[in-house]
């Protein structure tokens, strides 16, 4: 390629039509392309190259926890009703800034769907933000100490969607609460909030005093889609059937 156009390349910071443009203008010079034609592909590629880039970005920035998105779900295993599960799957109810609680017993998909959501969330150029509680409450303590907690939660709600996985399965210290509190009143009827649980909501007065618990959940749960989980653990199932591990030669 002609250096003076790299350098104009570069310049213009057009990573993906550098990469693309050798191949691209031999191609074109050999089937007698329109100039047209030969600046739609090349800009198509810069488009494509940057959209890859910016999904990238935004999936390691949300912190899912495995990867795991809804080409390995099976809707026919999860309890979840298939057609509540395909409405979730529209994401409508993020852009209508509706939460999502899922709760139920340990091993039954709740963290699965949740990442898959989230995995279609940021695929369709949304932004996701994932923590468990634990690292929640390392957050708001981390910012107490120099008064940024309120900062730290607006940085949080920049996403459109949050998730805060696993309520319930290990104690909640007070700064963990308070964050659970902080997010839920913060993003109330402006941004999306989707939990995890093995508790119902209505029993989380069992986890933090309850004059929190009560306002938490209030917030929560007013525009909120709730689904409960059923049944045995998956990943029990799984392991006593010898699906689990690979077989061993």
């Amino acid at each position: 390629m002609d250096e003076e156009l790299e350098r104009l390349l570069r310049r213009m910071r057009l990573p993906y039509i550098r990469r693309a443009a050798p191949e691209v203008l031999a191609t074109a010079k050999a089937q007698r392309w329109e100039p047209a034609e030969v600046l739609r592909v090349l800009l198509a590629e810069e488009v494509a190259g940057r959209d890859r880039s910016a999904l990238t970005t935004r999936r390691a920035k949300a912190g899912f926890p495995t990867g795991k998105t809804f080409d390995a779900w099976d809707p026919g295993v999860s309890s979840i009703p298939a057609p509540t599960q395909q409405a979730l799957r529209t994401l409508e109810w993020v852009a209508r800034h509706e939460n999502l609680v899922v709760c139920g017993p340990a091993g039954t998909g709740k963290t699965f769907l949740l990442e898959a959501l989230g995995q279609q969330a940021v695929e369709t150029g949304l932004h996701v933000a994932w923590f468990t509680l634990e690292s929640l409450g390392v957050l708001i303590r981390r910012h107490r100490a120099d008064d940024t907690v309120t900062k730290a939660i607006s940085r949080i709600l920049r996403a459109d969607l949050v998730v805060v996985d696993d309520i319930g399965l290990l104690p909640v210290g007070p700064d963990a609460a308070e964050g659970l509190y902080r997010l839920v009143d913060a993003a109330y009827e402006k941004h999306s909030v989707a939990i995890s649980s093995n508790l119902h909501p209505a029993g989380f007065d069992e986890l933090m005093p309850k004059t929190l618990a009560t306002a938490t959940v209030d917030r929560l749960l007013h525009h909120a889609h709730l689904c409960q989980t059923s049944g045995d653990s998956i990943r029990l199932s799984q392991a006593l059937t010898g699906k689990g591990v690979i077989a061993l030669n």
